[in-house]
């Protein structure tokens, strides 16, 4: 079975994205989505993005949408990483870079500081939020942002503060900001 979710804001704005039906797939909702990037102040020019588990890739092409300069996205599922090229070409992007692989690898070979912003959602009962969020703190430039969704509440990592929080149905979304 497929679905879709649309993109919310920027460029794009109700650009239809396809989700297909795979295992531990779970595209942020429409609702989630634009409380996020209301939450960022819309309009992230010049940021550089990294959406881990990247899946329908909502929201890193929200985030190309509104303006990022480079999205990486990491997706591991071969189908999926297809239709994430099928988009990054029908929106004819330059902003977005595809790598499927492993998202904790790819996280742990990569340069500290080298994010804005970083996207974690994982599957939920795959276990791996507590190594997702090690992997990806490092990731985040000072004054930058970890956002992670999870099945429960989830404490801000050291050197992070809470920034916002929301739950919506069973999905728990906090935005962590970095310590300058």
């Amino acid at each position: 079975m497929t679905h879709e979710v649309r993109i919310v804001g920027g460029l794009w704005k109700r650009t239809k994205l396809a989700v297909t039906d795979r295992p531990g797939l779970r595209p942020t909702p429409d609702r989630v989505r634009e409380t996020l990037f209301n939450w960022l102040g819309q309009d992230l020019t010049g940021w550089h993005v990294l959406d881990a588990f990247a899946g329908t890739g909502a929201l890193g092409f929200e985030a190309a949408s509104r303006g990022a300069a480079r999205v990486v996205m990491i997706e591991r599922d071969a189908v999926l990483g297809k239709a994430l090229a099928a988009v990054a070409v029908r929106l004819a992007t330059q902003a977005v870079d595809l790598h499927r692989d492993e998202a904790l690898g790819w996280m742990s070979r990569s340069a500290p500081a080298s994010f804005d912003l970083v996207l974690l959602d994982p599957p939920f009962d795959a276990g791996l939020h507590a190594s997702a969020i090690a992997a990806a703190a490092p990731l985040v430039r000072p004054r930058g942002y970890l956002y992670v969704e999870a099945a429960a509440a989830l404490p801000a990592p050291t050197g992070f503060e809470d920034w916002r929080h929301l739950k919506a149905g069973a999905v728990h979304a906090h935005l962590w900001r970095r310590d300058a």
